[in-house]
């Protein structure tokens, strides 16, 4: 049976013509339309005549005029609908008139005609064929990111996947001009912009990402750093701590050896021993502590602060001698790393006489020179210093502890 009417799968409305489907999808922007058997209502006004198409229009017309008497004249107006969409050009009045039994025919129903090139591109982005005509029929072939936008809107709609079909006459009628070449280009030239645009900002966040991470790690190193810095702060202080410790015993001991040494002179005289109330009661001598701390091996300058100490205090009657061979110590490492690539400065002949008055013959001179990085070579005859072990980081240390060696009254004393 031909359908009465046309029905809005959208919102419901019953439409007398595909005109009237026309006009009311470019209200609503609704484009479900399927052929109904359901009449379209007619309610007259037996007032004023006014015709009403649906139960609420009768009731605003009430509420508005007071009238509340209409006539159901829906049977009388009710004919079947013509799919055929109406002519926008008048018909020529020498065409002979349409046979009247070809009207009431129903019209044949074909896919429509969208744009090849745009089908093929929604069909290589994964869409079905039926969902991409569906998609450009109804965006008006507007281009590929209408018919994109389009699927996304309606992509819950149970005939998405559904051909379209349009009468035969309307895919002969003038639809919408497709994009012109320059159009399509500016279009893609548009959309490869605006993907740019999105790639540069994430590329953005996850630089400031990177550098939230640099900052985390940098903050992490020097944290790490103070620590070690103060350990080794604690470490030296401890050390301090020991050395005089174990100076103050050695004193005590030195001062009762002197006591015992007095009583047994007094002995050997014939005089009575002191009177111990008279005898200053001795300091008590301090128990060694043991270190809590973790043994650690000594660096390179610590291996040099105690090789001076050493050869001062083996030497200590004749301060002249120690001070004579410090000071050449310091010429000799100040040379090397004045000028490191002279092999005559990293070269020293070890029978040489100054250099055994002065370094060789003093106990700890040698060792000092082998912490420098210096090596004997030729049997025993040179003391040498490769190039490539040249390092001036312990050069550089050397000169501190020879430097402070001579001028500090004080050193090797405690």
């Amino acid at each position: 049976m031909a359908g009465l009417s046309l029905k809005c799968g959208d919102c419901g409305a019953l439409l007398r013509s595909v005109q009237e489907a026309q006009d009311h999808a470019e209200l609503t922007s609704h484009s479900n339309f399927s052929e109904s058997t359901e009449a379209v209502l007619n309610l007259v006004c037996a007032t004023c005549d006014k015709p009403c198409r649906s139960k609420t229009e009768s009731d605003l017309h009430t509420k508005r005029t007071g009238h509340s008497e209409f006539t159901d004249k829906t049977a009388e107006a009710a004919e079947l609908i013509s799919l055929e969409v109406p002519k926008a050009t008048p018909m020529d009045a020498n065409e002979p008139a349409a046979d009247a039994s070809t009207s009431t025919q129903p019209e044949e129903m074909v896919a429509p005609e969208v744009d090849k090139k745009i089908l093929e591109e929604l069909e290589a982005m994964g869409f079905p064929t039926a969902r991409a005509t569906r998609a450009l029929h109804y965006s008006g072939n507007a281009g590929l990111e209408a018919a994109v936008n389009w699927v996304v809107e309606h992509e819950n709609d149970p005939d998405i996947d559904e051909m379209p079909m349009v009468p035969v006459n309307s895919n002969a009628e003038a639809s919408k001009p497709s994009l012109t070449p320059e159009e399509v280009k500016q279009k893609a030239q548009e959309l490869r912009e605006r993907a740019r645009k999105k790639k540069e900002e994430e590329e953005k966040i996850a630089e400031r990402e990177r550098e939230k991470e640099r900052i985390r790690i940098g903050k992490e190193l020097l944290e790490a750093k103070r620590i070690e810095e103060e350990n080794e702060r604690k470490r030296l202080m401890a050390m301090r701590k020991a050395e005089k410790e174990e100076e103050k015993r050695a004193r005590e001991k030195i001062r009762q050896k002197l006591e015992e040494d007095k009583a047994e002179r007094r002995r050997k005289l014939g005089l009575p021993p002191e009177d111990p109330a008279t005898v200053k009661p001795s300091a008590p001598v301090v128990e060694e502590k043991k270190s809590m701390l973790p043994v650690r091996p000594a660096t390179k300058q610590e291996q040099m602060r105690e090789c001076l100490r050493s050869l001062k205090q083996n030497h200590k009657d004749d301060d002249a001698k120690v001070k004579r061979a410090f000071q050449t110590l310091l010429t000799y490492v100040g040379n090397v790393a004045k000028n490191p690539g002279e092999e005559k400065f990293r070269k020293i002949r070890l029978n040489n006489q100054t250099f055994q008055d002065r370094v060789g013959s003093l106990e700890g001179g040698i060792r000092f020179l082998e912490l420098c990085g210096f090596e004997k070579i030729e049997s025993d005859e040179f003391f040498f210093l490769a190039r490539d072990k040249v390092d001036m980081a312990v050069l550089n240390s050397a000169g501190s502890e020879l430097t402070s060696a001579i001028n500090n009254p004080f050193f090797g004393v405690l």
